[in-house]
């Protein structure tokens, strides 16, 4: 069977909404190039976005055992998910993965499913588990954008697709409602605002709190925006300290907001500063310029095509990942050197960003061997031109 014959596609993508926004473009290029049906198989963490990805028919949620989770929300076992599959007929599946997750529980899932082929990239020789199996060269060889990793595998089926930006459908009923929110917090939707999103799932990935304040007030000094502070509902208590110690002039909403509500927040929004979390591919996905605290942990996950600028930083070594292939990344992509943001490069990023005149795109990922450690500035630690 040839990907033209594909009526009935399973996309397997069981992980944070962050990762589900970077791998859509390939989920709609399936879409596009052989009008199949689209079933996605997600988890918990990222089911919220699925209605808003253009391409998805159907979503199936399931709390697999080989993804990391902060709680369990199981919803029955693998057996009653593979009997599941199996009653759909998939014609194909497609395992999207980060380099560093072993595709091959899935993979065994699938095959339990009766699902005729099976597509992903993977490191060790899978046998009879995948039908198409793509040697995985990442990053050991070089490294790509996640966006154009998962293009690439649904490549190897023949799906392109003439649009390869991140894209997101909202109702138009979604700007109204966050505006009136905002509106109730504190701030004037009419007077110049922009957002801080300072929380993460992972301790690695947070920026410090005081931090946060700090370049709050050198923004309002410098800039006069009024700051709107967002989070979800886990959130709040950090969101509100931060507003807190900011003053006059800053507000939260953190824990108030649908995500179709924070999406259209977002588009409303001239900037928004965050950590590398699933809100920056929001950012990407609706043309918002974004300045990025970006953790040095995996640097597949940059802004895709998004005008702004990433701030790298460094993770402290206790929270640095037992992962083998993330500590190899670590060891020979990122250095040994003790990169920091400081407040006051926060509110330079986004003064320039908030300039009038159209800014570069965030650069794609260059090779993991481009270069050694000591040719490598703070600048051009990751990234490179276009």
């Amino acid at each position: 069977m040839s990907g033209k014959d594909f009526k009935n596609i399973l996309c397997v993508r069981p992980d944070n909404m962050g990762d589900l926004l970077m791998s859509a473009p390939a989920i709609r290029a399936m879409k596009e190039t052989f009008n199949s049906s689209i079933t996605l198989l997600t988890s918990p963490a990222a089911e919220g976005i699925a209605p808003y990805l253009p391409g998805v028919d159907e979503v199936l949620v399931w709390d697999v055992p080989w993804v990391k989770a902060d709680s369990r929300k199981r919803r029955g076992g693998l057996p009653e998910l593979a009997a599941l599959l199996r009653e759909k007929k998939f014609d194909a599946g497609i395992i999207f993965t980060v380099f560093s997750q072993n595709p091959l529980p899935t993979a065994l899932l699938l095959t339990m499913a009766e699902i005729p082929n099976r597509l992903s990239y993977c490191r060790e020789n899978p046998y009879a588990l995948l039908t198409h199996w793509i040697p995985d060269e990442e990053p050991f060889r070089f490294i790509r954008h996640q966006v154009r990793r998962d293009l690439d595998l649904v490549g190897h089926f023949g799906a392109t697709t003439d649009n390869d930006r991140i894209l997101v459908n909202i109702p138009d009923s979604c700007e109204h409602q966050a505006m009136a929110k905002m509106a109730r917090a504190g701030a004037n939707p009419e007077e110049p605002w922009l957002i801080l999103h300072p929380g993460v799932s992972e301790a690695k990935r947070r920026y410090e709190k005081q931090k946060w304040i700090e370049a709050g007030k050198i923004i309002q000094s410098g800039l006069g925006y009024q700051l709107v502070i967002t989070g979800i509902e886990s959130e709040k208590e950090l969101a509100m300290e931060i507003a807190r110690g900011i003053g006059n002039g800053a507000c939260t909403i953190a824990g108030q907001l649908s995500l179709g509500e924070y999406i259209a927040l977002v588009r409303r929004s001239p900037l928004l500063i965050s950590v590398n979390t699933g809100s920056v591919h929001i950012a990407s996905a609706v043309g918002t310029r974004t300045v990025v605290l970006y953790a040095m942990t995996n640097p597949q996950h940059a802004p895709w095509k998004t005008v702004g600028k990433v701030l790298p930083f460094s993770v402290p070594a206790h929270l640095q990942s037992q992962n083998e292939i993330l500590r190899y990344v670590q060891e020979n992509f990122f250095g040994s050197d003790t990169v920091t943001v400081t407040p006051e490069e926060i509110y330079e990023a986004a003064r320039d960003l908030l300039k009038n005149g159209e800014e570069p795109l965030v650069p794609e990922l260059v090779s993991a061997h481009s270069g050694t450690r000591s040719q490598r500035t703070r600048s051009t630690l990751y990234f490179h031109e276009p």
